[in-house]
């Protein structure tokens, strides 16, 4: 029987086309209509934070806008929130409904400052606060982990990086995204036997660079929520400063590998980690990664690096799914989470 999980990835090809229909031109007509700013500071929590993780590559990299991720708490616990002064500020959440992501926004407006709400409720608090609003258009998801919404919102992410950067050529590259999405999925063939072989690990290290750190972050997340592993992420620089020493004999790596700037300097962390006797997975639209890989799952469709993350998760979700289901658990239903998390 077909989980609501697997739909759901399984749908995120439609759902990213359809987002790209509906919302392309909206995220041009909003970013030329916002005052002037020097600042992004982006609000988020769990899933949609690691969306605002890739937006301080993205925006900064293709837009020149150095973004920071605000500290909700500052807000609603303390109630000191910083001053905000030419700085654009965007609350990312699925539901809309957190309020202490709300108080972010509300304060902005406070202090008069362009506001936007990127969520897939557009009647929530949230879009309510802010002065623009870009919709998900993913429809209800039926499952409590977030999959085809984290595309979305990495996908809004894009499109605004490249609208804020004024580059229309990155348009056609975007369009390409529903189909390496498609190609991805019919790639990952091998996944359910991978998960078996995994199915009796309880720690996991996952390992990112650039773009790609936001999808290490998203994917340990996934592999905690979904098989209770104690998957931990890191940047590969980072990694280096200290937790490489927690490596040894048979500790599963997960290397999110694709080709572009941070491919040679993972390439040298695979050595080392091998050398530890790491059982190395690697994530990647390159053949050389195999190179080193005990496995490797395939990214397909020839994205450019700034858009890889969007494809890059997909294997993650697949073997998130059959890892839990491999170890007996119920994918749609994990132990302890709800669909909508307040916090304040």
């Amino acid at each position: 029987m077909t989980t609501f999980l697997e739909q759901e990835i399984n749908s995120q090809p439609q759902i990213i086309a359809h987002l790209l229909d509906r919302e392309t031109t909206r995220a041009q007509q909003i970013a030329a209509a916002l005052p002037p700013f020097e600042h992004v500071l982006i609000a988020a929590r769990g899933t949609s934070d690691h969306a605002a993780i890739y937006a301080k590559y993205a925006w900064a990299s293709l837009a020149g806008y150095p973004v920071g991720l605000a500290t909700p708490a500052l807000y609603t616990l303390y109630h000191t929130p910083p001053r905000l002064r030419n700085t654009l500020i965007v609350g990312i959440s699925q539901s809309g409904q957190s309020p202490d992501i709300v108080a972010v926004l509300e304060e902005g407006k406070r202090q008069g400052q362009p506001t936007l709400a990127i969520t897939n409720d557009g009647s929530s608090p949230l879009a309510a606060a802010a002065d623009h609003v870009i919709e998900l258009h993913a429809g209800i998801e039926r499952s409590v982990a977030a999959t085809k919404t984290y595309t979305a919102q990495l996908t809004v992410m894009a499109m605004f990086a490249a609208a804020l950067g004024h580059q229309p050529e990155r348009q056609a590259e975007l369009a390409r995204l529903p189909d390496a999405l498609a190609a991805t999925l019919a790639s990952l063939g091998q996944v359910p036997e991978l998960a078996a072989r995994y199915r009796t690990h309880e720690q996991c290290i996952l390992i990112g660079r650039g773009f790609n750190f936001a999808t290490a972050l998203e994917l340990a997340l996934k592999l905690k929520e979904l098989t209770y592993v104690m998957a931990v992420a890191y940047s590969s620089a980072d990694f280096r400063h200290g937790p490489i020493a927690t490596v040894g004999q048979g500790m599963p790596v997960i290397m999110i590998r694709p080709r572009g700037a941070t491919f040679a300097d993972l390439s040298e962390l695979t050595t080392g980690l091998k050398e530890r006797g790491a059982e190395l997975l690697v994530i990647s639209d390159e053949p050389r990664a195999r190179q080193g890989a005990d496995a490797l799952l395939p990214i397909a469709g020839n994205l450019p690096e700034w858009l890889s993350p969007i494809a890059a998760i997909v294997p993650g979700q697949a073997l998130a799914l059959h890892l839990a289901a491999a170890r007996g658990g119920d994918p749609d239903h994990p132990r302890g989470l709800n669909k909508v998390t307040l916090t304040r």
